[in-house]
């Protein structure tokens, strides 16, 4: 049985909704699935799971969350080589320029993308959360 970790930040719900989402996907396939914050989760407990899904909102200027989330990733990269991930988060406005940039971070730490990443303008509709339990089932 694949060990699914599901780790997110969410200011208003929205992320937290499509984290669940995600959840309920690798569950359906039989995964053991983990729920986590950010304070929840560190560096030393990515070697447990088989894979994991980051889910964090764009902030600001189209960045991770920089208090809670960030940190907690960044601590995470390098033990991110090699581990098959999946990224997800909701966006306010911009074109999800800061999911591109996540995404080129993690390609240059040599995380395997398990799938495309989804993302959701403001809360996700139904479209977006079946996008989000298929990236949940593509980590199983």
């Amino acid at each position: 049985m694949s060990k699914i970790a599901v780790v997110y930040w969410s200011g208003t719900g929205n992320t937290e909704a499509m984290a669940n989402a995600v959840f309920d996907g690798a569950k359906a396939k039989g995964a053991e699935v983990s729920l986590f914050t950010p304070d929840e989760f560190d560096a030393s407990m990515v070697d447990a799971y088989d894979a994991i899904a980051f889910g964090c909102s764009a902030m600001g200027d189209e960045v991770l969350e920089e208090t809670e989330f960030e940190p907690m990733f960044s601590g995470c990269k390098e033990k991110l080589q090699g581990k098959k991930i999946a990224l997800f988060g909701s966006y306010g406005w911009g074109d999800g320029e800061w999911m591109r940039n996540w995404e080129d971070t993690c390609k240059e730490i040599g995380a395997v993308l398990a799938c495309e990443s989804v993302i959701c303008n403001e809360m996700p509709d139904d479209d977006g959360i079946q996008s989000c339990k298929e990236l949940g089932e593509s980590l199983v």
